[in-house]
Order: structure tokens, then sequence, then C-alpha cells
């Protein structure tokens, strides 16, 4: 019942303009900074272990910068599900479109960093691309439907669970549909190797090197920033890697972390540090949280 309320919400401030559902986000992300002790501690010591060098004030102002732009994020997920093509459009701005116009045809994977503006990049893209990723069923029935619906609703991309396996994947991916792929969070030891992330050993996986590989594949980067207020979100193509994959699988582990290492500090607050990115650790060091 709860979970229906919620959606029923969200369908209602769905209507409302930018300019307003913003400011409502970040003040619903400063109560849940407030109470959220859990995932607000996470955060801070997620920060604390990435950069010593601030101070604790700066960690903590971060960390409620993030849950304020998580909040807003969320919120505004609303327009994603039952927003028009065209507002999503107005929404989500999109640069550096020659780099992926110019691989048109080609085997793409378009590697998307989990910063807070990941699911408005998705959703923006398949108002004009045909592509395809990997798909999570929800526990609660509810919001399952309303999530394949919203990313189901333009251009119909090509899903795939992790039961599914790396076949159907693959082939997708050589058939011309672009993989947009999340895989910079911590999923366990296995096919993992551990790589610094500021400095720091984080189990990595190497599927990005080996997907790439399998699919013949060029890796694009499609980053999605959060701007201020009513100016929505951008989500911006980066030149394809050259040399990649480099045949060394922890090496270009190495290379997507200092990647994403260098848009985090073009915008700390928008990474998601509610994630517990070192829950994984090298044998014999306690885990942090």
């Amino acid at each position: 019942m709860l979970t229906r309320l919620g959606l029923a919400l969200l369908w209602l401030m769905h209507f409302l303009p930018l300019a307003v559902l913003a400011p409502i986000g970040r003040g619903l992300g400063r109560i849940l900074y407030a109470l959220g002790r859990e995932r607000r501690n996470v955060a801070l010591i997620n920060l604390r272990m990435c950069f010593p060098q601030w101070t604790e004030e700066r960690r903590r102002s971060i960390a409620r910068r993030h849950v304020q732009a998580v909040a807003r994020s969320l919120l505004e997920r609303g327009i994603l599900w039952w927003g028009s093509r065209e507002r999503i459009e107005r929404l989500v701005q999109v640069e550096g479109r020659e780099h992926i116009e110019a691989l048109r045809g080609r085997p793409v994977i378009m590697l998307a960093p989990h910063f807070v503006g990941l699911d408005m990049g998705g959703t923006r893209l398949s108002t004009e691309w045909a592509g395809c990723s990997m798909y999570r069923r929800q526990k609660d029935p509810a919001i399952d439907r309303v999530l394949l619906r919203g990313r189901t609703r333009f251009i119909k991309p090509r899903l795939f669970s992790r039961q599914d396996g790396i076949r159907p994947l693959v082939r997708a991916i050589r058939e011309g549909y672009p993989l947009y792929y999340l895989p910079d969070q911590d999923f366990g030891p296995r096919d993992s190797v551990f790589v610094p992330f500021f400095g720091v050993p984080a189990a990595t996986i190497t599927a990005l090197p080996r997907l790439a590989r399998l699919a013949r594949a060029a890796v694009v980067p499609a980053v999605t920033r959060q701007l201020p207020g009513a100016a929505g979100y951008c989500t911006t193509f980066y030149p394809p890697w050259r040399d990649f994959p480099s045949g060394d699988d922890e090496r270009d582990a190495r290379r997507m972390n200092e990647f994403i290492e260098q848009r985090v500090l073009e915008m700390p607050e928008q990474y998601w540090w509610v994630h517990r990115r070192f829950k994984t650790r090298p044998p014999g060091e306690p885990p942090p949280y």
C-alpha cells in the first residue's frame, strides 16, 4: 500500500515544473540526510577514505549535498516514467553527440558511471537510440512494472538479466545495439581485481574490457550531470577510448577508475557515495562499514 501511495505521489508531482520540483527534492534530501544515519555514515566513510586530505567539514558538506542530489533525482524520475518525450528531451541536454554518431552501425559500449543523473541519461538516450542494457528485477511487482515501462516506452531497448548470461548481450552489441553499461560498483570478488579508486584498493569488475573484446566494441563514456534547478541535466559523450581493451584486464580496470576519478573531481557531490564501494576488501583487511 505504501509503495502504491508513493508511486501515486510521484505521478502527481511529475506535473510540477522543474523549477518547483527541484527545490522540493533538495528539501527532502535535507530530511533524509538528518534521519538516514546508515546511508549517511556510508557516504562519510567513503569520502574519508577517498579524500583524507579534505577537512571533515568539507566531507560532510559534500555528503549533505549528495543526499540532496539523490533525493532530487528520485523525485524527478516521475518525469522519466510519465512525462512526454518532448519534456524529457528538454530536461536532458546531450553534448558530444558527434562521438557516438561517428560510430553509428558499429558495436558500441557506453560507459555510464554511477552519478545521480544516470537514469536521466539512460531514458534520454532511449528517445533517439535503440540500445541494450542489463535489467535487475525488483522485489516489489509494482515498482518493477513502473521501472520496466519507463525503460521501454520510447525506442524499445533490448533488456537482459544477469541470468541470461553474456552471450545474448554480446550478440546484441554486435548487431548494433549500444550497451548502456554501469560497471563501477562493488559486485564482490568474482571476476574482480583490486585497483585503486582515489588511492584505495577497490574491487573492480573486469567485464568492460572483456565485453569490448568479445563484441569488438568501441567504448564511449557517457556521463550525466545534474544541473542547477530548472536547467535539468546534461549527458556528455566523450571521445571513444583508443587502445582499449589493451589485453591487460587489470590495466583496463585501472584506466576506467582513473577516468571516473576525473569526473568525480568535477562534481564530487554527484557520485553515488551512498553505495558501499569498498565492502569487498583484500585478504586480511577488515571491511570499513
